[in-house]
Formats: structure tokens, C-alpha cells, sequence
């Protein structure tokens, strides 16, 4: 199922990403760090930072420092997770709702354990560690 970005000018927005991660297996919303976190079987895998207008996730740190590379207007590493791998999307940026989903989708699949991943072959595998 596609989510539509429902904004006038067709931005996403916070309820689009929570629709998208909780209609994932196993995915539960839990509060941390003044702000919505989303895991899988427990495992945080997307968190919805600076008032809702972007959204956290995992990525390999080689993968995500191209992704800043290529789009910065789009892509970024907030100093506090410069160590970690995950990377910042400004939903604004997004160019659209199947964007949005491959980003969310493609962050659970990095979380999931092996045995869900398996259950779930449509969801696809997880992108390259």
C-alpha cells in the first residue's frame, strides 16, 4: 500500500512516517529522549527529531556519508550520531511518499532480526551492510 503525502504541496509529513513504520511486523512507537521512536522486536530503527520535520534512521556510515554528499539539502549527520550510523532526512525534502517508504523500510529491514526478515520475503532484503 503507497502512503500519498497529503500536504498542499504534496510534502510528507510525521503522520505518513508513523503510518508507514507502524504497518511494518512487529513495530511498536515508544517515547524516548522527548521524542517518537519506532523498533522492531524492540530494536530502534527510526526516530522523528526537531518537532516532526525530519526523521532519523539507520544507514551505514559509508552509505550515509553518500547520501549527504550527493543530496545535503536532503541528507545530514547530526553531531551527537556523527559515531553511529544513522542519518537525518528533512521530510520536506523528500521528493515523494515512495521515497519516504524505501527510507522507512529499508531502516527496519537494518533492525529486524533474521527470522522476521524471513517471514516477511516482500519486504526485501536488507540493503548492504
Amino acid at each position: 500500500m503507497s502512503v500519498a503525502c497529503r500536504t498542499v504541496r504534496g510534502v510528507c509529513t510525521s503522520d505518513e512516517v508513523r503510518e508507514i513504520a507502524l504497518a511494518l511486523p512487529e513495530t511498536t512507537e515508544k517515547e524516548a529522549w522527548a521524542m517518537p521512536t519506532f523498533r522492531v522486536a524492540g530494536k530502534m530503527f527510526l526516530t522523528l527529531p526537531d518537532d516532526e520535520t525530519s526523521l532519523a534512521v539507520r544507514c551505514p556510515k559509508e552509505e550515509r556519508d553518500e547520501l549527504v554528499r550527493a543530496e545535503p539539502e536532503k541528507f545530514w549527520v547530526a553531531d551527537h550520531e556523527a559515531s553511529f550510523a544513522w542519518v537525518r532526512a528533512r521530510l520536506a525534502a523528500l521528493d515523494d511518499s515512495d521515497e519516504l517508504r524505501a527510507i522507512v523500510v529499508d531502516s527496519w529491514r537494518q533492525a529486524a532480526p533474521p527470522g522476521l526478515l524471513e517471514d516477511h520475503p516482500d519486504l526485501g532484503p536488507p540493503g548492504p551492510a
